[in-house]
């Protein structure tokens, strides 16, 4: 009996310990997006283990994670959300927790773990996918009869648990970079001839890959990505206009040629899939090239607008490796509309009255760009004859990408003889 007592003790105390060191759910968060449910658990370690898993009769998704427990608060569920019914949670075993998802539908689980960043600590991701998404809308090439408008994507920065920023009185850059683009979207959209879309319509996140994705499905004919910049010194401000630098889109080409799943995708409106890596490779460039001119044409439109309502943080138009920047074949900014981290510009950014400024100076950049190179197929185009000067780095082949026509017919209208094209030459470039 002697002998058992302290076994006895030493089995109490690792039970107790194993206790103490279980992974804590402290709280969590659910984000709604239109294809997707995201629930967002913060956890105070890596968890070593967890498995998510369907069960059918009735749709049901559980989640097992071992040595855990619940401390904090649990998500709550919003009576408007589109997958699930009811979330169900208790303890398994002592030492385990168990979540159940009661389904409204059939979806796809997928799981995985983040890293503490200056927000959040340790994260687990479950993603509810929804099987047969919505398809995106397309914007389907059209008889050369018609008229179409000129898309422009709009790219919300941020989202859902990725709130960007935040200012010295809590302002977050998500919800203010989401406001100005919606005035945005609204001053497009009342302007004839022209149409934009939201990639982010919510406060839900989107792969930054993604936002490409779904600017190529709608043809954009641009995409502009805004957010609101943040540095460690409060006194830090003033806006920017940023496209993609040299080496970011070079690394693009590399990383389309190398995936599969991008061979049948139109590039420059070129299907890739009967093409080898060389010629595929040289078109990407070429369609890149002419995407890379017409951004820095679109970026200094957007600065020059932008200087006139607020300081300019830089003396002209900055290159970076955005990923959001890297379309090969769409012209793509990125605006910096002011430091939410200074506290004057963090008030700017609050006010209705200043967004709507932000948005009108881009609108009024994006505006001036497409009077003078309308896409060939759009009202815009119609309503305007292309008399083009020939710049330096100009060649009929980038000219006919450019505009969506053939060399064959910028030849015929110009009674050119040849491919050759002299700089300060005019030539006229057919608007249907």
């Amino acid at each position: 009996m002697m002998l058992f007592r302290p076994f006895f003790i030493f089995l109490c105390l690792f039970y107790l310990s194993s206790i103490a060191f279980a992974i804590e759910i402290k709280g969590g968060r659910i984000w709604s997006s239109p294809d997707k449910i995201r629930l967002v658990f913060d956890i105070s370690a890596p968890l070593k283990k967890h498995r998510v898993f369907n069960l059918k009769n009735p749709n049901r998704v559980v989640i097992d994670l071992e040595n855990t427990r619940l401390t904090g608060h649990f998500p709550k569920l919003n009576s408007k959300n589109r997958f699930i019914k009811v979330v169900r949670h208790a303890s398994r075993k002592r030492r385990n927790y168990r979540i159940v998802l009661d389904l409204k539908q059939a979806v796809k689980p997928k799981s995985f773990l983040l890293r503490p960043n200056k927000k959040y600590g340790h994260r687990l991701v479950i993603d509810l996918i929804q099987n047969n998404p919505k398809r995106v809308k397309t914007t389907k090439r059209i008889n050369r009869q018609q008229r179409r408008d000129i898309i422009i994507a709009i790219d919300a920065g941020h989202g859902g648990d990725d709130a960007g920023a935040t200012g010295p009185t809590g302002a977050k850059e998500k919800k203010v970079v989401l406001q100005i683009a919606k005035k945005l979207q609204k001053m497009i959209n009342q302007e004839k001839g022209l149409k934009a879309i939201l990639i982010r319509k919510g406060d839900y996140y989107v792969d930054l890959r993604k936002r490409m994705e779904l600017a190529r499905k709608s043809r954009a004919d641009l995409f502009i990505s805004i957010h609101a910049d943040a540095f460690k010194k409060a006194s830090a401000r003033g806006s920017s206009v940023y496209v993609v630098s040299k080496r970011g889109a070079s690394n693009e080409i590399a990383r389309w040629l190398a995936h599969s799943e991008n061979n049948s995708d139109l590039v420059g409106g070129v299907k890739l899939d009967n093409k080898d890596s060389v010629l595929a490779g040289v078109l990407i460039d070429l369609s890149q090239s002419v995407a890379k001119e017409a951004s820095f044409k679109v970026a200094t439109a957007v600065y020059n607008a932008m200087k006139k309502i607020n300081k300019m943080h830089a003396s002209k138009v900055q290159k970076a490796g955005f990923i959001v920047l890297k379309s090969p074949d769409i012209p793509s900014i990125l605006v910096e509309t002011a430091f939410i981290s200074n506290p004057i510009e963090e008030k700017n950014l609050r006010s209705r009255r200043h967004q709507k400024k932000i948005a009108k100076a881009i609108f009024s950049g994006i505006k001036k760009y497409f009077k003078a190179n309308p896409p060939l197929e759009t009202l815009w185009a119609v309503q305007k004859k292309f008399h083009y000067k020939v710049r330096s780095g100009d060649s009929l082949s980038k000219l006919a990408l450019r505009y969506h026509v053939s060399q064959k017919a910028i030849k015929q209208l110009n009674h050119l003889k040849t491919n050759q094209l002299q700089i300060g030459q005019k030539i006229w470039i057919p608007n249907q």
